[in-house]
């Protein structure tokens, strides 16, 4: 039996605009297992980014819980909740947020020395995590106005692994790739997570959906469907063609 990394229950998160209230997360009870490739695909304005945000303690439910390990941290302070965040989680968004007057090696390292105080092993993981992401060295020390779109993002994978996160958030990472460099930053997310990485990927793109373990439809504020891939070995037709039947049924 797997073991649950994150729960929410009657999870609700409520915006008001212009007077009137939107209910974008609805009663939301959802269990992640560790190990997992989690994949929440659903139409656009379904809530899938909010729902990414308040699992990893980004922002805060109207009601319910959200715990990790058994933990609630739907009541954590901010202060705590940045703490959480920083010793649990990783994150990687289809923009790479990183700075531009550091490079790229810097921007890692900024990472991890919030962690560790210990310059040199920091340096060390970091160079560790830039070559298993196939990230030359030439480019290391280049800033990130200088290195292509999908150098950038691999290294925004890089950046979210130097703290050994217990899960890795994905809020469409491949949006703003050209083919190619998504293939590289997906084959990436699906190596560490053939390690055992907690990854949690929100996507509109069925070729980043194969790569899950388990694809959620999320619709309306819930999650309306589930489709067990298992662990992924190859774009088989057998896979594809799951995924698209689920799909299909779902309405997509």
């Amino acid at each position: 039996m797997k073991n649950t990394i994150l729960a929410t229950k009657k999870l609700c998160k409520t915006f008001s605009s212009g007077g009137q209230q939107q209910h974008v997360l609805k009663n939301l009870d959802l269990d992640i297992y560790a190990g997992d490739f989690t994949v929440i695909m659903g139409p656009s304005g379904a809530g899938k980014s909010t729902l990414l945000y308040a699992l990893s303690g980004m922002d805060k439910p109207t009601l319910g819980t959200v715990s990790f390990s058994g933990k609630d941290i739907s009541d954590l302070s901010n202060d705590k909740l940045a703490v959480f965040r920083r010793d649990n989680c990783g994150f990687v968004f289809q923009q790479t947020h990183l700075l531009d007057n550091m490079s790229i090696m810097d921007n890692i390292m900024a990472c991890g020395l919030l962690v560790s105080k210990n310059r040199k092993e920091v340096a060390v993981r970091a160079r560790e995590l830039l070559k298993s992401l196939d990230i030359k060295e030439t480019i290391w020390r280049k800033f990130p106005t200088q290195v292509s779109g999908g150098e950038g993002q691999r290294a925004g994978v890089a950046r979210a692994l130097i703290n050994n996160p217990k899960i890795v958030f994905a809020d469409e990472p491949t949006g703003s790739l050209n083919s190619t460099s998504g293939q590289a930053v997906l084959d990436a997310l699906t190596e560490v997570n053939s390690l055992g990485q907690s990854i949690v990927m929100v996507t509109h793109d069925i070729r980043s959906a194969l790569r899950g373990s388990r694809v959620l439809h999320f619709r309306d504020g819930g999650v309306v469907g589930e489709c067990i891939l298992g662990e992924y070995q190859s774009e088989n037709a057998e896979r594809q063609a799951k995924l698209k039947d689920f799909l299909a049924e779902m309405g997509w």
